[in-house]
């Protein structure tokens, strides 16, 4: 059973409260809609890879040359926030940021909403300083969105439309609920179907993000029957636009077995959804690591060699039995704990690397773009700027950058060895490394570092910082390069090292335990942590046994382990500095409730 997933916008309910004082002009008449033969920019340039709008063909999807294609790209969220715009223009032109995703290899961008906006909404968070979205000024959302989706296509990137929530408030179980009924959802979609027709850069819709208990799958039930309602919507939207792709997420619980919201597919199997217009069905699935939510298959002795066998029974199978084209819509981590980065190396692999399969592989779009997302985080930091090369790293084999890919055993030349591997610094939770770049016969692409004998990370440059480490403590390293095929050269000479501090024991810092809300079968809590010492601290961590049977599902502002009843929470790489007297604070969310107010530990580095 999957706890609620709205924790992924903790933060960016913060963002909207720092960005209220941004100046804003207020909407004075409705948005006009689009003309119905709006073509986007360029649309009139060559045909390439992916040009005009698409369709399937058993599990591939093919561009209007009939030349299959593969979506790699990101989630950038914020329309369906009380912002009522995609996040981040506070700091940044949105041309800029659809810049860099192209730059950075992604062809994509699944667009979140609500039906919010279609009430006329005015967006909130934008800057208009030094001339930044000055084209944006005086438009309303639907109108913005516009903008997006032009400026992506005329660039060449593809935009898939997801329904996210009702309204800003929440995410639901359900696709309807009393304030926005069926009707109101289906009007909605069809009507951004029209807004869209002509306009390829607009691929296709997903229906509703993450349906879950009490939706079902097949159960024939038309209140809660998901399959049934995306046949009622999916069809709507193509009586509107027959050429646009319907997507349709799984549920959460099939035939008693439960994983992720909406990523539950087994139902397919026996029940598949049924379209008025053929070859227009995409089955979509989300998954996630534990900084979102602890599972049974992370604890498997056999972790990760399980998690195949699990995804192919979830979603996986309706690609592999060629039943239709699969898009993982919705994966993210943040990367902090060695188990999800075990669970994202696994993930990359099975998505099928574009080097070796090309376009006969899985869609995808990684959760998300941006850095607001609590407990997953983005590929941008939290300055909106710079790139998180280490996540970035892991995507690098399945990345498509011009939607295809070779495949099919063209580059077989595996990079050099790596060379000069060193330490170049070290903290009681840390060990900073560097290395020489390796050279290929096309070029080097990622980076894989590996912990002993475990992958801990991937990078596109030469140096990677290990954190969440025991202090006084010895690890050893080696890096392997990898090009854009999947082939991957031998491991480097490997490097040792050892974490400064002796361990246990109280020293520089106090942590205060407060809970903030329990209802009984989970609980959220935060810790503040003060810097008791007459310097600034390099880094912290903070320690507790449960006193029962709790387990930490997420943590946001820190990273953690748990060993038992022990948690042990480290500084995220933005809070381990705090000055003398200064305090920082993180939270997490664990379960059951009623844990009470363990004794904390607080160590400064």
């Amino acid at each position: 059973m999957s706890p609620p997933l709205s924790r992924r916008f903790r933060k960016a309910l913060v963002a909207l409260v720092a960005t209220a004082a941004v100046a804003l002009v207020p909407l004075t008449a409705p948005p006009a809609l689009a003309s119905p033969d709006r073509a986007a920019p360029g649309a009139a340039t060559a045909a390439a890879a992916g040009a005009g709008y698409w369709h399937t063909s058993g599990r591939r999807i093919l561009d209007e040359q009939n030349q299959p294609v593969r979506m790699a790209g990101v989630n950038w969220f914020g329309f369906e926030t009380a912002n009522y715009v995609a996040h981040g223009l506070w700091s940044r032109d949105y041309r800029s940021m659809i810049d860099q995703m192209k730059s950075l290899g992604y062809n994509t961008i699944r667009l979140p909403y609500s039906d919010d906006i279609f009430k006329n909404t005015v967006p909130n968070g934008i800057t208009y300083a030094n001339g930044l979205n000055s084209d944006l000024k005086d438009l309303g959302s639907l109108a913005v969105m516009d903008k997006i989706v032009d400026y992506a296509g005329a660039i060449g990137l593809k935009v898939v439309l997801d329904r996210h929530r009702p309204d800003a408030s929440a995410q639901s179980a359900l696709w309807y609920t009393a304030a926005v009924p069926e009707t109101t959802w289906i009007a909605d979609l069809k009507a951004l179907a029209a807004r869209y027709q002509g306009n390829s850069a607009v691929v296709g819709i997903d229906l509703h993000n993450e349906p879950h208990d009490p939706a079902c799958w097949g159960c024939g039930d038309t209140g809660v029957d998901w399959r049934l309602a995306a046949e009622r919507a999916g069809n709507a939207v193509l009586s509107v636009n027959p050429r646009l792709l319907i997507f349709v997420e799984g549920v959460q619980t099939v035939n008693g077995r439960s994983t992720w919201w909406g990523g539950n597919l087994a139902g397919v199997a026996d029940a598949p959804v049924r379209l008025n217009v053929a070859n227009r069905l995409v089955y979509s699935a989300h998954d996630y690591a534990t900084s979102v939510a602890q599972q049974p298959w992370f604890d498997d002795p056999s972790f990760p060699a399980n998690m195949p066998g699990i995804w192919d029974r979830n979603w996986g199978y309706v690609f592999k039995q060629n039943i239709a084209p699969v898009w993982l819509g919705e994966f993210g981590t943040t990367l902090q704990s060695t188990t999800d980065q075990k669970w994202l190396a696994a993930l990359v692999d099975y998505l099928r690397p574009t080097g070796t399969y090309g376009a006969d592989s899985f869609q995808w779009t990684f959760w998300s773009w941006n850095p607001d997302s609590g407990d997953t985080g983005g590929i941008l930091k939290d300055d909106w700027q710079t790139v998180d090369t280490a996540k970035d790293g892991y995507l690098a084999s399945v990345k498509a950058p011009a939607f295809g890919g070779g495949g099919g055993g063209g580059d077989t030349t595996a990079p050099s060895t790596p060379t000069g591997l060193r330490v170049t610094g070290t903290t009681s939770t840390s060990v900073s490394l560097a290395w020489t770049a390796a050279t290929d016969d096309t070029a080097v692409t990622a980076y894989d570092v590996y912990r002993g004998s475990g992958k801990v990370g991937a990078v596109t440059g030469t140096s990677y910082t290990d954190t969440g480490l025991t202090a006084g403590t010895r690890y050893d390293y080696t890096v392997r390069a990898r090009d854009a095929a999947g082939n991957t050269s031998p491991a480097s000479a490997p490097v040792g090292a050892t974490t400064s501090g002796t361990g246990g024991g109280s020293a520089g810092c106090t942590a205060v335990y407060k809970v903030s809300s329990d209802w009984g079968s989970g609980f959220n809590a935060d810790v503040t942590v003060t810097n008791t010492g007459p310097t600034a601290t390099r880094s912290w961590q903070v320690s507790w046994d449960w006193p029962g049977s709790q387990t930490v599902s997420g943590m946001w502002n820190a990273s953690f382990t748990q060993a038992g009843k022990s948690v042990t929470a480290r500084n995220a790489d933005h809070n381990g500095s705090v000055a003398p007297g200064a305090s920082t604070s993180f939270g997490f969310g664990a379960a059951p409730g009623g844990a009470g107010t363990p004794a904390l530990v607080c160590r400064a580095g």
